[in-house]
């Protein structure tokens, strides 16, 4: 038994964090704040959308026409940020949503030209960001990544599953109280 504990990998302090600076959540948002950020300048400087728009027009080109519910669980999105892009998209002609015959409260959404041609000339520009920050990773490490999220995203997908974390309430009154000092 004692030679367990001493052959025993230390934990990485993303596995035992006692600062924020050690968690693993905290390290994935700094990315996007600072790499994501050049995805969003160019999206709202050069072509006049959002971020979240930007991930729904991609979603659309690579997948095709889907009903709003499918694109919001596709884009990982509630029901209201999805239908307030999807609101934006249209009123941009950049998407267009059509009833779905016999069901007047389901629709189906589609790139409009307009929206395939954003996508053709915005796509490459992404693309070549993502290229330059991966640069200087070497290939196999890439391939270790890609493994280690895709363990982590389905350990999360669990986590949602049992509901083992409870739900932020959507309601003001219902909120907290903040702490005292």
């Amino acid at each position: 038994m004692a030679d367990d504990k001493a052959s025993a990998a230390p934990l990485h302090p993303w596995q035992q964090a006692s600062t924020l600076d050690d968690m693993f959540l905290y390290h994935l948002a700094r990315l996007m704040g600072s790499a994501g950020s050049m995805v969003v300048r160019l999206c709202e400087g050069g072509f006049g959308i959002t971020r979240r728009e930007w991930r729904m027009v991609g979603l659309l080109a690579d997948i095709g026409p889907m009903r709003p519910s499918e694109l919001a669980e596709q884009a990982q999105l509630d029901r209201t940020r999805t239908s307030r892009a999807i609101s934006a998209l249209v009123a941009k002609g950049l998407v267009s949503k059509h009833g779905l015959a016999g069901d007047a409260r389901q629709a189906l959404l589609q790139l409009t030209p307009s929206g395939r041609a954003l996508h053709a000339e915005l796509f490459p520009q992404v693309q070549a960001i993502n290229r330059e920050l991966l640069r200087d990773v070497p290939q196999q490490e890439l391939e270790a990544v890609s493994r280690a999220f895709a363990r982590i995203r389905e350990r999360a997908a669990a986590m949602q599953q049992q509901g083992s974390i409870p739900k932020a309430p959507r309601n003001r009154s219902q909120q907290r109280p903040a702490a005292k000092p």
